[in-house]
């Protein structure tokens, strides 16, 4: 327990011992409201409190308020000092008194009472109905709540009121929650939250200093059970309402983080105030999920099954790094979806993301807690709706090398042990004219007899050529492969020019091993943090995390299929008159012959009619996505997950963050370039040839900017984050000259000689970038 914590429960104990809970019935012998009890002096009920405390005894609920909230009524003969609970009708009462007075001394008195007691609020602001919980799940009336905090908006004695009332009741409510397990007991004391959420004053600063901070720590006690009711009310709520909750946990992270200092001693992983707000912000996220549009799908038990025996880690003693599975997800267990399950959610996930504990978080430090102190440390990586792309590829570029380097140390071992000489490297040796052949060959003949392999650094060379691969040798690999694999004369995938995208050939004659050829490819490229030229819609993506194509899917994939089902939904005329489909569909293989498939059986004898239309549609997307193309997708996916089945990736990262892992950013920022970029050989940003550099490359057309990022980098794309995180280097070489530049892709540099002219470094330049495949990737 924290200082705050225990100080609060040892105060909550003592005021039990010296004024009791107000309860004539009270049975707990520790409370002075019962009967059996023997009064205290002062410094003996002190004492006593500290025991009680050290014992975890019994706490009673008090049912009188706190003695600095209690002032003088307005009037005798109106104190309302019978009004333990309140109801909108009873507020109307109250403010109307005080109005006429002008005096609001009553009213700060009543929602002090009610306001810092738990036990009140509970019974507060009640639905009529008899068996308690209404339609909306909760026995909280909320629009009345809402009326409520309306009318008091513009008080500053009735907010001051509320303000004060809950920096006493939040610290006794976290309490009582974790030791009291105050929900179990009552599950209506969820209405505690409900009605002070309502309140649309907690961003305001006087909260955020702490009142809020307190009300967070609370809120994080909640049991699975509890926050994911919680967060099923919420996601009943209009997408407004569920966004100011959300910024208003936004801003009290965003404020810690900017107002305090971290460093390696003082971590933001430590600060309570921030994890408890990010627990929090987790059920918003939730209730934004699960109020929007989503789909869950059962995943495959073959797509995240692992093997019984012990591992080779274990045996090492690394099973805490490489343990099964990511961490289980308490409150999306519970409620039974993911954040890959979103479509559409009430708040758009990049609205979750906090750039500010992006810019603090130590994601080497976080990921050790990520993945061996889990139980003891809080991580990032657990709320990764927080955490901005880059911040989550850092983590898993740590388990990516983590991973490298362990398979290192088997290799080492297994060499000692069996007196052999094994590469701690994955290493491919092709012939640039038989690439696909030679890599197909390694890589299947790696997969059958010690997949393991994969896990390891790869290490690419190109037959009869001279060169060591410091990672632009892999670059230029994976580039030659792709612009194989994807050509349409060898027929894995067909390209559609209206949306320039690819997909699985449902009438290949390839043998599932290329499929899974491609799939490790991905995987690799991912694993060695390489960029790749691929362009696939989004479902290709979803189905790589578990998920299954949908009707939703067919708008980029295929656009215009879905545009013709879209119409056949919305058709308002006789559907089976005017339209004679059936359940018996057609379409073209390989040699451009129609093919007739049955979506159900005797599907040519039933016809498409308005009450079943909408079956038809899915059956149609399901077939199309997944049915047709089952073998060769599942073949792609198993070369896939041969290299990614123990990362963390699935668990992170959501469909369009994997694409972005893969493909990398079409947003080319050169700007941002410039700022990063470091010179080597005699050159700065404030030399002359420099800055002709950048004057000539901003110059330059989008097409001429891709051809210089390959030159230099191996790929026209920007990494995650964007081009500003390209550790990019130009260094001199030599004088004026009539050389070209050339480039070394493995370390992204640029070697420009000082040339006499911006004339000619603008020509030379350009030839170089023009006409650099094939050579100049060093």
């Amino acid at each position: 327990m924290n200082r705050s914590a225990a100080k609060n429960l040892i105060e909550r104990y003592f005021r039990q011992l010296t004024d009791g809970c107000g309860n004539d019935d009270c049975d707990n012998e520790f409370c002075a409201s019962c009967r059996r009890f023997q009064p205290l002096d002062k410094n003996a009920a002190a004492i006593r409190a500290l025991e009680l405390c050290k014992s975890n005894a019994k706490l009673c609920h008090p049912l009188v308020p706190p003695p600095e909230l209690d002032i003088t009524p307005l009037d005798p003969k109106e104190d309302f000092s019978d009004v333990h609970y309140l109801t909108e009708n009873t507020i109307c009462t109250i403010l109307s008194a005080c109005q006429d007075e002008a005096d609001y001394s009553t009213l700060v008195r009543v929602l002090g009472r009610v306001f810092s007691n738990a036990q009140a609020l509970i019974k507060s602001f009640r639905q009529d109905h008899p068996d308690g919980a209404g339609d909306s799940g909760t026995s909280i009336d909320i629009a009345s709540v809402r009326r409520v905090y309306d009318r008091l908006h513009g008080i500053e004695q009735a907010q001051s009121a509320l303000l004060n009332a809950l920096v006493y009741l939040a610290p006794n409510v976290e309490l009582d929650l974790e030791y009291l397990e105050a929900y179990q007991t009552d599950p209506d004391y969820l209405n505690v939250f409900v009605i002070l959420m309502e309140n649309g004053n907690l961003h305001s600063p006087e909260y955020l200093d702490l009142a809020l901070p307190q009300l967070c720590k609370a809120m994080s006690q909640l049991p699975p059970d509890g926050a994911a009711r919680l967060c099923r009310l919420w996601s009943g709520f209009e997408p407004q309402h569920v966004r100011r909750m959300m910024e208003t946990f936004q801003q009290l992270i965003t404020y810690t983080v900017v107002s305090r200092e971290y460093d390696n001693r003082r971590l933001v992983n430590d600060d309570e105030t921030v994890v408890a707000a990010c627990e929090c912000l987790k059920v918003v996220f939730y209730a934004s999920l699960i109020g929007g549009e989503f789909d869950v799908h059962v995943e495959d038990e073959a797509d995240v099954a692992t093997p019984d025996e012990v591992s080779p880690h274990e045996l090492l003693g690394e099973e805490r790094l490489y343990k099964k599975g990511p961490p289980v997800d308490l409150l999306g267990k519970e409620l039974g979806v993911r954040a890959i399950d979103g479509r559409k959610p009430l708040i758009p996930f990049e609205d979750f993301v906090n750039e500010s504990l992006n810019d603090v978080v130590e994601m080497d430090k976080d990921f050790t807690f990520f993945k061996v102190d889990a139980e003891s440390k809080f991580s990032f990586q657990t709320c990764p709706f927080v955490l901005n792309v880059f911040t989550k590829n850092q983590g898993l570029y740590y388990d990516n090398r983590i991973r490298m380097y362990s398979e290192r140390r088997l290799t080492a071992l297994y060499g000692v042990v069996r007196g052999q000489q094994p590469s701690p490297y994955l290493k491919l040796k092709v012939r640039r004219d038989h690439l696909i052949d030679d890599a197909l060959v390694r890589l299947e003949i790696i997969s059958t007899e010690n997949p393991s392999d994969l896990k390891k650094q790869l290490f690419v060379e190109f037959e009869g050529e001279q060169g060591v691969d410091e990672g632009g040798l892999s670059k230029e690999f994976f580039q030659l492969v792709l612009e194989e694999i994807f050509n349409p004369d060898i027929g894995m995938f067909t390209y559609d020019e209206d949306t320039k995208l690819f997909w699985f050939n449902s009438s290949s004659l390839e043998t599932e091993a290329q499929y899974t050829l491609v799939g490790i490819v991905l995987g690799l490229a991912i694993y060695n943090n390489c960029i790749l030229d691929v362009h696939f819609p989004m479902v290709v993506y979803r189905k790589l995390m578990g998920k299954k194509g949908t009707f939703l899917d067919l708008h980029d994939s295929h656009p215009v299929l879905h545009k013709s089902l879209t119409e056949l939904l919305e058709y308002t005329g006789d559907v089976e008159a005017d339209m004679s489909l059936t359940f018996q569909i057609s379409h073209n293989d390989l040699f451009g012959s129609p093919v007739l498939y049955d979506l159900k059986e005797d599907g040519e004898d039933i016809p498409v009619s308005k009450e079943n239309r909408r079956e038809f549609v899915e059956l149609y997307a399901d077939y199309i996505l997944n049915g047709s193309v089952g073998r060769q997708f599942r073949a792609f996916k198993k070369g896939f997950l041969m290299v990614t089945n123990e990362s963390p990736m699935r668990y992170l990262f959501r469909p369009e963050e994997v694409e972005l892992l893969i493909c990398g950013s079409r947003k080319l920022d050169f700007e941002a370039l410039e700022k990063t970029v470091e010179y080597d050989g005699g050159y700065s940003k404030d030399t002359t040839i420099i800055k002709d550099f950048w004057a000539t490359l901003h110059s330059f057309g989008e097409e001429q900017k891709k051809q210089f990022l390959q030159f230099t980098t191996g790929t026209d794309r920007a990494p995650v984050g964007g081009l500003g995180k390209i550790k990019m280097i130009i260094a001199k070489n030599g004088s004026d000259t009539n050389r070209l530049p050339t480039s070394h892709t493995c370390f992204n540099a640029l070697l420009l000689p000082e040339y006499s002219s911006k004339e000619k470094l603008r020509e030379r330049l350009l030839k170089a970038i023009t006409y650099a495949k094939g050579f100049g990737m060093l």
